[in-house]
């Protein structure tokens, strides 16, 4: 095996020169970069840990590399932001082998290639068990937030909630699950190969309130309704798909509790004023006087990710 040095140079070759913007990248003290007059920068910070996050026997290494950035780029696109660059901690045991801390790599090479950005600068060190935590730079004119919704506001959605949590418990039952359809196929790729909605995102700069969805639908739009002092009500039959109520009948799984609980799904939650919805958006509800969520007029206790409540 490569020792730290050698490592690092082969991570500074394959992640390639600086981007746009980063006018000192990977080889210095710190990255150095170039904020337009007008803008301000946005970052944010997420960890990937294994045995918590991940488990080797159902994601390889570049799935590691990639979920971890995808998912700490995600944060970005909900406050309407274009990726500048990523800096990334990567902590492994001494045993890795090379190929695997590679793979890791270029996964996120990959993820960060689909943003049209790169990793800019980190750190390497020895630990007993894998850990990547990824910090994200954006920049941005306007960025919403998530306190901005008012009675009257509809509630939209971008991006299908429900597979990655589905993909998730199909790959907990049987590890090397092989997809033996289409849907299948949907399911473990929005786990294994989340994709941060920057695009999407960039289109909410005039959102009264926006959120990504990490924890699951009903917690998210919880944390819309509680910070804007607002009740949401959603209608299931706009979020459940055909496709996912298909696939979890088929495995055994409730589709509603997959897609309102189901978390991981990175798809974007907003709210606008009536009439103005962007490209890309559905409508899946409304928000009203009261407060917390209510699903098909029922009022809906959050089941979401919680770290230190779920097991």
């Amino acid at each position: 095996m490569a020792g730290e040095f050698e490592r690092i140079e082969h991570l500074r070759r394959l992640f390639g020169p600086a981007p746009e913007g980063v006018s000192v990248g990977i080889g210095d003290d710190a990255a150095e970069i170039d904020v337009p007059v007008g803008e301000k920068i946005v970052w944010t910070i997420d960890a990937c840990i294994e045995n918590v996050h991940f488990r080797q026997d159902i994601a390889s290494w570049e799935d590691v590399g990639f979920r971890s950035m995808m998912a700490a780029a995600s944060d970005l696109a909900a406050m309407a932001a274009t990726p500048i660059g990523a800096l990334c901690s990567v902590s492994v045991p001494r045993n890795l082998p090379d190929d695997a801390l590679y793979a890791l790599a270029n996964g996120q090479k990959l993820a960060a290639q689909q943003l049209g950005s790169s990793v800019i600068g980190g750190n390497l060190s020895a630990s007993q068990i894998v850990t990547v935590s990824t910090t994200w730079l954006g920049r941005t004119t306007l960025a919403p937030r998530r306190h901005g919704a008012r009675p009257g506001d509809q509630l939209a959605l971008c991006g299908p909630v429900g597979f990655a949590a589905l993909g998730l418990r199909m790959l907990l039952k049987k590890p090397s699950w092989t997809a033996a359809d289409e849907i299948e196929t949907i399911a473990l790729h929005a786990w294994r190969r989340p994709r941060a909605r920057i695009e999407e995102g960039l289109r909410c700069m005039h959102a009264s309130s926006l959120i990504d969805i990490s924890d699951g639908l009903a917690q998210d739009a919880l944390h819309l309704a509680m910070a804007s002092g607002v009740q949401i009500d959603i209608d299931s039959s706009t979020v459940v798909s055909p496709a996912l109520i298909t696939l979890a009948k088929k495995l055994g799984f409730d589709a509603h509790e997959l897609a309102l609980s189901g978390g991981e799904d990175y798809a974007l939650l907003a709210t606008f004023p009536q009439g103005t919805i962007p490209v890309g958006f559905t409508v899946i509800g409304t928000c009203r006087q009261g407060h917390g969520v209510w699903v098909d007029g029922i009022p809906l206790p959050p089941k979401g990710h919680d770290h230190f409540r779920s097991p």
